[in-house]
C-alpha cells in the first residue's frame, strides 16, 4: 500500500503537461478578449481550437472529483466570449486541483506522484546497491 493517497499515471500527467501550457495561453487570450468584447460571438474556428485543448484535457479530468463540472464548448450555438471565459476558469481550478493532488515536494524536490514513479521508488528500495535520487 502507498503511503501516498492519491496517484495517478505518467501518461496522465503527460497530457497535462502537454496541455497545461497551451490552455493557459488560450485562457490569457480569451480574458484579453473578454475585457474588450465580453458580449462578442465566439467564432466556429476559435471554438475548435478551445474545444481542441478543452477535450485532451478533459480525458484526464474528468475522472477527477472537479470533473462533473467540466465540458467543451457548444460548437453548434456559438458561445459567447463570457460563457467560454467562464468553463474555461472551471478548467482551471480542475487544472490546478490536478496537480495539488498528485505532486508533492519530497527531499527538496518536486515529483509527480504515479503508479510508475512508485514502482521505480519500490524497486530502489529492494535494491540495498542502489543509490536512492530522492
Amino acid at each position: 500500500m502507498s503511503e501516498f493517497e492519491h496517484v495517478t499515471t505518467d501518461a496522465a500527467v503527460a497530457v497535462h503537461e502537454a496541455a497545461a501550457d497551451v490552455f493557459d495561453a488560450l485562457l490569457h487570450e480569451m480574458r484579453e478578449l473578454s475585457r474588450k468584447k465580453p458580449d462578442a460571438t465566439m467564432s466556429a474556428t476559435k471554438v475548435k481550437l478551445v474545444n481542441s485543448v478543452l477535450g485532451d484535457l478533459l480525458g484526464n479530468l474528468e475522472k477527477e472529483p472537479e470533473g462533473k463540472y467540466l465540458g467543451v464548448l457548444e460548437d453548434e450555438s456559438l458561445p459567447q466570449v463570457s460563457d467560454a471565459l467562464l468553463m474555461m476558469a472551471q478548467f482551471k481550478a480542475a487544472l490546478d486541483a490536478f496537480e495539488a493532488r498528485y505532486r508533492r515536494y519530497i527531499s527538496g524536490k518536486r515529483y509527480w506522484i504515479t503508479k510508475e514513479t512508485l514502482a521505480a521508488w519500490d524497486a530502489e528500495d529492494a535494491d540495498p546497491d542502489e543509490d536512492r535520487a530522492r
